[in-house]
């Protein structure tokens, strides 16, 4: 038996939502699983709904290093971070109990605002204009002032993140085994005074990307980060770097990313 037996269920206050679950707490409790009510005694944390879910979960659980998450995906629903759903559940349980563990390990970014606040991404961290006017960042990777970017903002993903948002705005999707996070412009102006590379581009693990707001008026941007606005004033700069922590997931055989991008896009 695994000694991963504490489930912890994170999903909206929803009692026709509850009703639906009654029956998988039936099944994990069935086959030897203790559904605990606090987080912090759990070794797998399971949302339940697509992404959203997904990424609010390991925020709010605190990205743990020492459990695995998984995702539990409802009717109409898919997620990339997902590997079953309401009518796969047990197959999750069989795996859990009856097979070697397979774990997937997704990278992390870290986000330092100002010098001071830190804050991890699974996703993505976006800043962008909060006012009818074009924010201008002085980008710099390293010690190298690399370009100064006008326009609506500026996204730095993941690899997993690379699917959403970035893809957007044609920025690449990036295998989730390579350790890297990747830049990606929104509606960058390009003339004789401001020249960016007018392309996403992608940085090793061992870089460091500073993102200096330059005070001209649009002074409190917006930051996104993951599916949450942060709303943080006078925002200075933004320095990114990949972090050493780690999300693991349960994986589900013959489910890889790339198995799921096909299904989510092609």
């Amino acid at each position: 038996m695994t000694t991963r037996n504490n489930l912890y269920f994170y999903y909206p206050n929803n009692p026709e939502l509850e009703d639906k679950l009654d029956p998988l707490f039936k099944l994990a409790t069935d086959n030897g699983f203790q559904i605990v009510e606090n987080a912090a005694d759990a070794n797998v944390i399971v949302s339940v709904g697509g992404d959203g879910a997904f990424l609010q979960a390991v925020r709010q659980t605190g990205f743990r290093q020492d459990c695995l998450y998984t995702g539990i995906t409802r009717a109409n629903e898919s997620g990339l971070y997902c590997d079953f759903n309401m009518d796969n559940f047990d197959e999750m349980l069989h795996t859990m109990v009856h097979e070697e563990m397979e774990v997937r390990r997704f990278p992390v970014i870290d986000v330092v605002v100002n010098g001071e606040s830190a804050f991890h991404c699974l996703n993505e961290v976006s800043i962008r204009s909060t006012i009818i006017k074009s924010i201008v960042i002085d980008v710099h990777i390293d010690d190298l002032h690399f370009e100064t970017f006008r326009g609506d903002g500026l996204i730095v993903a993941t690899p997993t993140g690379s699917t959403g948002y970035n893809k957007s705005t044609q920025g690449a999707v990036i295998d989730p085994k390579i350790p890297a996070f990747q830049v990606s412009e929104i509606a960058s102006l390009n003339n004789n005074r401001y020249r960016t590379l007018g392309s996403s581009f992608v940085l090793n693990k061992d870089r460091t990307l500073t993102l200096k707001i330059v005070q001209d008026g649009n002074d409190h941007p917006l930051i996104g980060m993951d599916n949450e606005a942060f709303s943080i004033r006078n925002i200075q700069d933004l320095t990114v770097r990949l972090s050493d922590k780690v999300v693991k997931t349960v994986k589900l055989k013959h489910n890889t990313y790339w198995d799921r991008v096909k299904r989510t896009f092609l």
